[in-house]
């Protein structure tokens, strides 16, 4: 399959016909014009548009950013949070032909300048809340001719030193909503994320119109999404295109809520509009869903989520954390598995029919545990150090590899990451796992993180899930770090839920996982800590973590 593709009978259908994003939004104001799209500021209001209205809206910011010197091939950042404007530039960029630069607002300065450059960016749209984290690379960034300045505010109200800067909702109001779409190459840029791993600089990976629009229909698909549904985009938009349901909700026709700009700190509130606009799905982090749940758990009245799907992916939702949204709510988490280099769908996990029947409830609660079996039209295999595929058994581990019409072919201008693509096309992804005869894969661990202890290896991703299935624990991250005599040796770190803090022990948590490790396998230290360190995606940062408390073995 990986082989040059040979030609058979010709056939007769319209194979020139060009897959991009602005037959998506064609398609939506036609056929859901009056379906609802819901923005949730700072203060509680909302702004609400319909499809139609949207559309109206894109075909205006395409004709400003025409009008203000942006065209064919330009990259135009944005730097936003998840909102209405984020939204309108997710389609009015890549209409004109330009590229959807995704920024990551929780980046380093360093590291955003660095993208910015390395992507040789012309405009960048920007938050007014976000004006400080723009000032502080304006500076370094000679590419960017221009700043659009989102906000309710009128121009003279905001104090910027940014220059020259536009006012997002004064282009809109001049320009036209009469518009002639470019018929562009399916194969051109729609947009670009910047990979955020823990190691080097971030790598550009440039999605493909065809490559969103196919990624778009599975994941809407697989989702199990309908018209009647209300998606809530809690997803970063600036994250793996906030996980391609800004693109799978208007192909459905969704009723579609963004939570704005919130609270770090009060992650919590973010439950609120499950009830208020009645949502039936959504996707994001345990990192999200955790303080969430714990939101919930403190409410008096307990809502009805009954049928609501939430799709979690970045790190492994916990066991516990599955069953207490099902029994509080009647929401369930359903587990998938993808990253920036796979728009993100690679894996979904849903319980076959068959299994529905055979297995008990206890296998069913371990079987939600995996990252789920392949989605249509990828390519997926774990192979052992040698690339030779390994057994589908269910324990035989491998790293996995990925291809298909939706997985990234390279890095840009990125000299030395060929490594990390096979020879027949596949992407490395980095992560270790198995294949059970059924197809449903788990993730053991990121093969850089797996711990080695005295010629043995242990799964930090194990270790975590059962930590956090100790009843006091709230999260937990696990780590190999340096030891004299083992190599490696793992360390815990526990967020402990507020009620429990006081009343458990160090030992308490060694005794709990003595249940399911082996005694070589428990840790030597435990350590109680507030919060733990993530990346700009809510994944534990791993590399903080190992630097942080490297010397407590030696």
């Amino acid at each position: 399959m990986g082989s040059k593709p040979i030609m058979g009978f010709p056939a007769t259908s319209q194979d020139d016909y060009q897959l991009n994003v602005t037959r998506i939004l064609q398609h939506a104001a036609r056929s859901f014009g009056r379906q609802e799209v819901v923005s949730i500021k700072l203060d509680g209001s909302r702004s609400r548009f319909t499809y139609a209205q949207t559309y109206g809206r894109v075909k205006r910011l395409a004709n400003a950013l025409t009008t203000i010197g942006a065209g064919l091939g330009d990259r135009i950042g944005v730097l936003d949070w998840n909102d209405h404007r984020h939204l309108e530039a997710y389609y009015g960029i890549p209409g004109i032909g330009a590229v959807l630069l995704l920024l990551n607002i929780r980046l380093t300065p360093a590291d955003l300048a660095y993208v910015v450059n390395h992507a040789e960016t012309k405009f960048i749209l920007v938050d007014e809340t976000l004006i400080p984290l723009a000032e502080a690379i304006a500076g370094q960034c000679p590419t960017v001719k221009g700043f659009v300045i989102l906000t309710d505010k009128k121009l003279s109200e905001i104090n910027t030193k940014l220059s020259p800067i536009y006012h997002y909702e004064t282009l809109l109001n001049e320009a036209k909503e009469e518009i002639e779409w470019p018929n562009l190459d399916e194969r051109s840029a729609y947009g670009a994320c910047y990979t955020t791993g823990t190691t080097g600089r971030p790598k550009g990976v440039y999605y493909s119109h065809r490559n969103v629009c196919l990624h778009a229909m599975s994941i809407g698909t697989n989702a199990e999404m309908t018209s009647r549904d209300c998606y809530y985009q809690l997803v970063p938009m600036f994250h793996a295109l906030g996980w391609g349901t800004p693109h799978a909700a208007f192909i459905i026709g969704v009723k579609y809520v963004l939570p704005g700009m919130y609270n770090i700190m009060d992650l919590g509130s973010l439950a609120e509009p499950l009830v208020s606009e009645g949502v039936t799905v959504s996707a994001g982090a345990p990192a999200l869903f955790m303080p969430m749940l714990e939101y919930i758990r403190n409410l008096d009245k307990k809502p009805d989520l009954t049928g609501a799907r939430f799709l979690s992916g970045a790190s492994e939702p916990s066991l516990t954390l599955m069953k207490d949204y099902f029994n509080l709510t009647g929401a369930e988490i359903v587990h998938a598995y993808g990253a920036t280099e796979t728009t993100p769908l690679v894996t979904i996990n849903k319980i076959k029919p068959w299994l529905e029947k055979e297995l008990s409830d206890v296998e069913k609660w371990d079987l939600k545990r995996k990252q789920g079996y392949p989605v249509v039209g990828l390519d997926v295999k774990i192979v052992d150090h040698t690339e030779k595929e390994v057994p589908h058994d269910g324990k035989s581990p491998g790293e996995i590899l990925i291809r298909g019409p939706w997985i990234t072919g390279s890095y840009y201008n990125a000299p030395g990451s060929e490594t990390q693509f096979t020879k027949d096309g596949y992407w490395r992804s980095g992560d270790a796992g198995t294949m059970d005869a059924e197809g449903y894969i788990k993730i053991t661990d990121r093969v850089k993180d797996l711990i080695k202890s005295g010629g043995e290896w242990i799964s930090s991703v194990d270790m975590e899930n059962e930590t956090m299935a100790h009843p006091a624990v709230m999260e937990a991250a696990v780590a190999g770090v340096a030891h004299p005599k083992w190599e490696e040796r793992p360390v815990v770190l526990a967020v402990i839920r507020p009620e429990h803090k006081g009343k458990v022990t160090k030992e308490d948590i060694v005794a709990h996982l003595a249940k399911k490790f082996a005694k070589w396998q428990l840790p030597d230290e435990v350590v109680f800590v507030d919060a733990i360190p993530k990346t700009s995606v809510g994944k534990f940062d791993k590399k903080v973590i190992r630097a942080q408390y490297k010397d407590i073995y030696l």
